[in-house]
């Protein structure tokens, strides 16, 4: 877990430094999109690691403090860029990546719902089908079990 915030305010410290570095020379967003991306990386694995709450350290204040400063620091390196972002190129701009973000996000979400759906529905159907399928072959099994039977019956009573 601490690692995983390590990682993570690294992350962030690494884009924003990138950030920086490039957005003066910068001719369109695409240019630093890809320290935009390790920000929103490095800040969500902060709030991960901040958030997660197993482990023997969970209650340590040294880590408690770790992750919550680690969390303020991602927070404020955020605002940081997103005044640099709206400086450069327009106020708002920094609020149509986070929305656009957002907007894809919860895209991807109800895309991945609909396709677990669609999978429980079509296992659902296939242990439908495996279900008729052993009811089909039980009659058929029943009947000629009953034919059968009945040869033999009659067989026997030729016999005798």
């Amino acid at each position: 877990m601490i690692a995983e915030t390590l990682a993570g305010i690294a992350l962030v410290k690494s884009a924003v430094d990138g950030i920086k570095s490039a957005i003066g020379t910068a001719q369109d967003i695409g240019d630093i999109a890809g320290h935009i991306d390790n920000l929103f990386e490095g800040e969500s694995q902060t709030q991960r690691a901040r958030n997660k709450k197993s482990g023997v350290n969970q209650f340590n204040i040294n880590s408690v403090a770790k992750e919550t400063i680690d969390a303020k620091i991602a927070a404020e390196k955020l605002y940081e860029v997103s005044v640099m972002v709206d400086q450069r190129f327009g106020h708002g701009t920094w609020a149509g990546i986070v929305t656009e973000r957002a907007k894809r996000i919860q895209e991807a979400k109800e895309a991945a719902f609909v396709v677990r759906k669609e999978k429980a529905l079509k296992q659902e159907e296939m242990m439908e089908t495996i279900k008729m399928t052993a009811i089909v072959l039980g009659v058929i099994s029943v009947i000629i079990a009953a034919v059968i039977g009945m040869f033999l019956s009659a067989a026997i009573a030729m016999i005798l």
